[in-house]
């Protein structure tokens, strides 16, 4: 089995779909008026406009509900990319700030309030885990 994507239903479709471009440098396949992908080397993230809930039944999910789910990017040095979204992205949750698990991360919310995590692995154990896949998704 593979993770292929995760997708984010939103009723902001088009800012939301900007950030993401923005945060990750990689312009969205729109494949539908309603629909657009991120593709990366290692899995996709899908944004779909909330009119396309009833397609997987009536309430199948919320836009704006999502409390519990954080959407992790990998990024070369987080200081980095903290530094030129400054002014760009409205929300911040954390400054670039080194986790005990061996991650640098800096946080923020998109216009759904959904918790973004741009990180960096800093320990050559976490950097190991991480081997082989790559992080070329232009952040």
């Amino acid at each position: 089995m593979e993770l292929a994507s995760v997708r984010i239903i939103t009723d902001d479709f088009d800012d939301m779909v900007g950030l993401y471009e923005l945060v990750t440098g990689i312009g969205a396949q729109r494949p539908a008026p309603v629909f657009a992908e991120l593709v990366t080397p290692l899995a996709t993230l899908a944004i779909g406009h909330s009119s396309t809930v009833p397609l997987f039944g009536e309430g199948a999910a919320e836009a704006c509900a999502n409390r519990t789910a954080i959407i992790e990017l990998r990024v070369d040095d987080v200081d980095a990319e903290h530094k030129r979204l400054q002014g760009q992205v409205d929300s911040w949750v954390q400054a670039p700030t080194d986790m005990p698990w061996g991650n640098r991360s800096a946080l923020l919310r998109d216009p759904d309030g959904n918790l973004g995590n741009l990180f960096s692995p800093t320990s050559e154990e976490v950097r190991a885990r991480f081997a082989g896949r790559s992080t070329s998704t232009g952040s």
